[in-house]
């Protein structure tokens, strides 16, 4: 019987081997990191965006011509509205966008011409294209309730609003945020006014 000689790997494969080796554990690892940071980035992102700056898109022309249909925009939780300011509410499982008119015990009066008039002075709306009575049911002048907003939407003729009893007045608990920037298309980034 003839010995078989073992032949043992040159230290230059082995070091070879070795490098591999480790280079595959630190790019499992690398790319086991970025995973996890990437899901962690994303789970902040979702945060941010449900709680303090909820991204939404418009629908429907009720806001033209300040905000058109498919343009993104983004809101700011907040808990004061000013006259002038816009903002996202929910109405039936919905989200609608509309301009915030007169607060807690303002008076609303709307002639049939369509000028708004807040505690007895005409309302300075810059924003308007056409003043429009539109779809109003309610009784003129109307009192705002205590903890509420009346809301109306820029392209009067169309939009349904604080002025039907459908939709009323807006409570509180009702808004996501103002709408303070358009970012989507980027032709039309910029401040909401």
């Amino acid at each position: 019987m003839k010995n078989k000689r073992t032949e043992f790997p040159q230290s230059t494969s082995v070091e070879k081997e070795l490098k591999r080796e480790k280079y595959r554990q630190k790019f499992k690892l690398s790319l086991k990191s970025t995973f996890f940071t990437l899901i962690t980035v994303a789970a902040i992102a979702v945060l941010v965006a449900t709680l303090w700056l909820p991204v939404l898109e418009i629908y429907g022309d009720s806001m033209s011509p300040c905000l058109n249909d498919g343009e993104i925009v983004v809101s700011v939780k907040s808990k004061t509205f000013d006259p002038g300011e816009v903002i996202a509410f929910y109405y039936n499982n919905k989200v609608l966008i509309k301009r915030v008119i007169a607060t807690s015990g303002d008076w609303v009066d709307i002639k049939e011409d369509g000028t708004v008039f807040i505690n007895n002075k005409e309302l300075d709306e810059p924003y308007l294209e056409e003043k429009a009575l539109g779809d109003c049911d309610i009784e003129l002048p109307y009192q705002v309730p205590e903890n509420k907003v009346f809301v109306i939407g820029d392209h009067r003729s169309v939009s349904v609003d604080s002025r039907n009893t459908a939709v009323g007045c807006i409570s509180e608990d009702q808004i996501v945020g103002k709408i303070v920037y358009k970012v989507w298309p980027y032709n039309a980034f910029g401040a909401v006014n």
